[in-house]
């Protein structure tokens, strides 16, 4: 923590921007340790608090709005490029939208805090058609209550901090070996999650003209068409496959028990 906040009163202002801008468009950059970092310079005078609070909002709100652009524009396409280094992609997608679901815009608000949803919100806003003076005030609201959140812990833990910094060099060799067997048992561990779910990566699927020559022939009475689009993409007045029956995807285990069990069910989404 000694050297970050170092770091950053050489070049404090400009590695709060960057560093936060860079996680808000989706890179793996630690905007909370930059925050807090910064709140100790602050603490130390090194650094303004006006403006690292304001540099830290301006970086969110502007990576933000590239994702919300870019979601806007591409869609479903751009949410699961975001989601493939996730283990469980689908897993990645719904949560986010379980949380719309749930919450409405205020997911907006609290969406930095919740690892996978910080990156998703900004761009599933903007695939949901949101008007983006909407989604500015509550992107605002929550870019200010994280940077506020981090740069205060910062502030009023520095002193806690340096002797935590101190205590981990005079450990030294002991350490490092625990810090590099605890990153081998993650990794590790990742391997496993990823083998783990690999067989749902591998989706049976039918072609459309299958399904609609099945659809009007004698073979329609032994299968059933389920609607599963997630929360945002799905409205009662919107096209759907005739005849097909709505499932809600972030209400999954109580709509399967409704499913026949004497028919073959196909299932289409986004």
């Amino acid at each position: 923590m000694n050297s970050l906040v170092a770091l950053l009163a050489h070049h404090g202002y400009a590695v709060v921007f960057w560093v936060v801008f860079a996680e808000a468009i989706g890179l793996p950059m630690p905007a909370a340790l930059a925050l807090v970092g910064a709140g100790a310079a602050v603490a130390s005078g090194s650094l303004s608090a006006p403006v690292v609070l304001l540099l830290a909002i301006v970086a969110m709100l502007l990576g933000d709005v590239v994702l919300f652009a870019l979601g806007r524009k591409m869609g479903w396409a751009l949410l699961g490029f975001l989601c493939k280094v996730s283990v469980n992609p689908e897993t990645c997608i719904l949560r986010s939208a379980e949380s719309f679901y749930k919450r409405g815009k205020l997911t907006l608000v609290i969406a930095k805090f919740i690892p996978g949803v910080n990156t998703m919100a900004a761009p599933l806003a903007g695939s949901m058609k949101m008007r983006l003076a909407q989604f500015l005030r509550f992107d605002l609201a929550g870019a200010s209550l994280y940077a506020l959140a981090y740069g205060i812990l910062g502030f009023v833990s520095r002193d806690f901090l340096a002797v935590l910094t101190r205590s981990f060099q005079a450990a030294g060799r002991t350490v490092k070996e625990t810090i590099l067997i605890a990153i081998l048992v993650y990794v590790l561990y990742r391997i496993w999650l990823f083998r783990k779910y690999a067989v749902y990566r591998v989706v049976p699927r039918v072609q459309v003209e299958e399904l609609a020559r099945k659809l009007t022939s004698d073979e329609s009475a032994g299968l059933v068409v389920m609607d599963v689009r997630s929360h945002g993409y799905y409205d009662a007045d919107t096209l759907r496959i005739k005849g097909s029956i709505r499932l809600e995807p972030n209400n999954l285990s109580e709509e399967l028990k409704t499913l026949p069990k004497d028919k073959d069910i196909y299932v289409y989404c986004t």
